[in-house]
């Protein structure tokens, strides 16, 4: 069976590679993050389809949820700047939420349904 998209494929297979050696090196739970996320995007690199991007957004939807409760958690612990915002679990973990819900939708989009609007 032949790949559908080998870009995403290739990103797929190096990000679960960083959450293996991330895991191995430090035993830290944030290593999970890339591995779930590369896992997803493998499969939908090899898969593709309906199917694929709806596995790709529900793990993006559940390490989001990690990552929102993991930045909620760290809030009391630093000062809120710009540089903190951007770079803490709970923006990425909302960025990563609303791209999985987007995924999802597009997933039962008539574009992949392969129905045309005619009109």
């Amino acid at each position: 069976m032949k790949p559908k998209g080998w870009v995403s494929l290739i990103l797929g297979i190096v990000l679960a590679v960083f959450g293996i050696f991330g895991l191995v090196q430090t035993s830290s739970v944030g290593s999970l993050i890339p591995l779930v996320i590369g896992i997803g995007l493998a499969f939908l690199g090899w898969r593709g389809g309906r199917t694929g991007l709806a596995i790709f957004g529900h793990s993006c939807i559940v390490i989001g949820c990690f990552l929102v409760t993991w930045g909620i958690y760290l809030l009391p612990h630093v000062k809120p700047t710009l540089r903190h915002v951007l770079l803490m679990p709970l923006f990425w973990g909302l960025f990563s939420i609303f791209g999985g819900i987007c995924a999802n939708m597009h997933s039962a989009c008539a574009c992949l349904r392969g129905q045309k609007k005619t009109g």
